[in-house]
């Protein structure tokens, strides 16, 4: 065993370092840090190191193999071209929340037991969080409560199932677990939360937009993408996970296609290629997984890149919707066709990231005869093109001309889109350099004439609807509204939950509190005072509400008249109504319940 610097350790202290330098020195700590923590990384064997005992455990903080590694070179890849992308803001609350939620999703892939994991996993969400609220708006500060609602509510269930699988087993290692039992499923559902798996999705399109415009590049790569790997680690071959991908990388389609807000499209668009990676991890055989783990390598930087452009776009206007843009192909050039890069990279374009690693997936549904799968998939990748590959940089950049007249984005930002796009077309051109980092060996090529004119015609025609659509005037992404997706059910269903415990619930409780501890109790005190003309009271009440159809008027009111007499001058009628006599018959009744009470229960 070597021990080793893990590269979480690096990130999250160099987090808190970050207040402590002033100048141009920030800004090169800043970015040497990801470059000495992947300097650090590729000089660790594949092994286990790192280790802690902690009670009767072993703490794994370095578990390093050709799964964990690839994981562990994007995430430093993408995480220096975010803080450069970010240098020139000077946001030391955004910086410090960036590479400590970046360390913690390394801590994630690296971890090899269960608690260490599920540490990393729940710090994850507070370094998101603070990614979200660095924005200080309204809308952000709201949207990062409902994220640390929903991620807190997966920690617990991922807690459960760790805490029962602990039990059952007797061992924290974190490898496969398969679906074989009650643990197995609560830690299949807590991942599942950080996937974005359907219904409980709305988390992501709620928070991602609303963060700061690195926060937002920053968000993309890594809670999904760990949540991509810990799935591959533990359930591969899990057929569930098949027709939940499909599920996954179909719907948002309707979505992105109708919606207004940019960064909502790409957000939606994460849900989906996610979706393609779940069905490779469902699928489970080697070129699956293989497609799976390659396309979140490659998933992480051309979505990355389209996040960088609309972020420069939003840093130059100050407006994201695309029916406020258009025309800015004419002042910023450049951020358009690192945009255009990332949109064919996302489209599957030979010779571009995208298509070397979304056909693997497909390959392996179709190897496996999965049909309906494959059909789902191929409508998935033309709705891909459809909605972020033509639509973001057509509305964004061309379009109509919106009269907006700005600068081109900052140095800074051009360099880490063009590292991106660099990275994109050179892995679309040459696979094989990220063939070699898959956990499996790779005996696939993507650029077979099928393969090719295959995805060339589901292009062509996927451009074409767009065309059509666009000329017909019938294209919806014009339409200004807020569109519901699945959390207004929830939503709805909370609100109508604290109506529930505000209104009937609290009404029932407070009659329940007032009869046990009030009403009972006065009754109580009220008859202790004269229980003999407490019961001519009760009993005169009781006569009037039987017989007061059966009596006259006279009687009713002679009645009535008695009760308001009796209660008038209750109880100082107990000179006048008790005496001795009656005293010590209540005396001897109620020594004779207790008596009766000692008998029967045998005492």
């Amino acid at each position: 065993m070597i021990n080793i610097i893990p590269p979480a350790l690096i990130f999250i202290i160099g987090a808190f370092l970050v207040p402590l330098i002033r100048g141009k020195a920030k800004s090169i700590y800043l970015l040497l840090l990801p470059v000495l923590s992947f300097i650090n990384l590729i000089y660790i064997p594949q092994g286990t190191h790192g280790t802690i005992n902690f009670l009767d455990y072993q703490i794994i903080f370095g578990n390093i193999d050709r799964l964990s590694l690839v994981f562990g070179y994007i995430f430093h890849i993408i995480a220096f071209i975010t803080i450069l992308y970010g240098i020139n803001r000077k946001n030391d609350n955004e910086s410090m929340a960036g590479l400590f939620y970046a360390g913690c999703a390394m801590g994630v892939i690296f971890s090899g037991d269960l608690l260490s994991l599920f540490c990393f996993w729940e710090m994850m969400t507070i370094g998101s969080v603070l990614l979200i609220w660095a924005r200080k708006s309204r809308k952000s500060i709201e949207a990062g409560f409902r994220f640390a609602l929903v991620h807190f509510f997966g920690g617990v269930i991922l807690l459960v199932g760790i805490v029962l699988y602990i039990y059952e087993n007797g061992s924290i290692g974190f490898g496969y677990i398969g679906l074989n039992g009650l643990a197995s499923y609560f830690i299949f559902f807590g991942f599942g939360v950080n996937c974005a798996w359907p219904i409980i999705h709305s988390w992501l399109t709620d928070s991602y937009p609303e963060a700061t415009i690195v926060g937002t590049v920053f968000l993309s790569a890594y809670t999904t993408k760990t949540a991509v790997y810990v799935l591959a680690r533990a359930y591969p071959g899990a057929e569930p996970l098949i027709y939940i991908g499909t599920v996954m990388a179909a719907f948002p389609i309707f979505f992105a296609v109708i919606e207004n807000d940019l960064r909502r499209v790409l957000s939606y668009s994460i849900i989906n290629q996610v979706g393609f990676m779940v069905v490779g991890i469902g699928i489970g055989t080697e070129l699956a997984i293989n497609g799976a783990v390659a396309h979140a390598f490659n998933d992480i930087l051309f979505k990355g890149l389209l996040f960088m452009s609309v972020g420069a776009i939003i840093y130059r206007t100050g407006k994201i919707n695309a029916t406020d843009l258009g025309g800015l192909y004419k002042t910023m050039p450049l951020t358009c066709i690192f945009c255009i890069v990332g949109a064919a990279s996302i489209s599957a374009f030979p010779l571009f990231s995208g298509f070397v690693s979304k056909s693997m997936v497909m390959s392996a549904a179709a190897d496996k005869h999965m049909i309906v799968i494959w059909l789902t998939l191929l409508f998935a990748s033309a709705g891909v093109f459809h909605h972020a590959g033509i639509k973001i940089p057509f509305f964004a950049f061309f379009s109509h001309d919106s009269g907006i007249r700005t600068k081109e984005a900052p140095l800074n930002m051009l360099i880490a889109m063009g590292i991106a796009a660099v990275l994109c077309i050179f892995i679309g051109s040459f696979p094989g350099t990220l063939y070699s980092f898959l956990p499996f060996p790779v005996d696939y090529d993507p650029y077979t004439t099928s393969h090719v004119m295959a995805q060339l015609q589901l292009l062509f025609f996927s451009a074409l609807a767009f065309t059509f659509l666009l000329l017909s005037g019938i294209y919806p992404s014009e339409i200004r509204a807020i569109n519901i997706d699945a959390d207004w059910l929830y939503r709805k269903g909370a609100v109508g939950f604290l109506w529930l415990l505000d209104n009937p619930l609290a009404w029932f409780g407070n009659q329940v509190k007032t009869t046990i501890f009030v009403t009972i109790p006065q009754s109580f005190a009220w008859f202790s005072k004269n229980p003999l003309m407490a019961l001519k009271v009760a009993g005169n009440n009781i006569v009037l509400a039987i017989f007061e159809e059966s009596f006259t008027k006279e009687k009713v009111e002679r009645i009535r008249k008695r009760i308001v007499e009796q209660i008038t001058v209750y109880p100082g009628d107990v000179i006048r109504y008790s005496h001795v006599g009656t005293t010590v018959i209540w005396v001897m009744g109620f020594l004779m319940v207790y008596l009766i009470i000692y008998i029967v229960s045998g005492k």
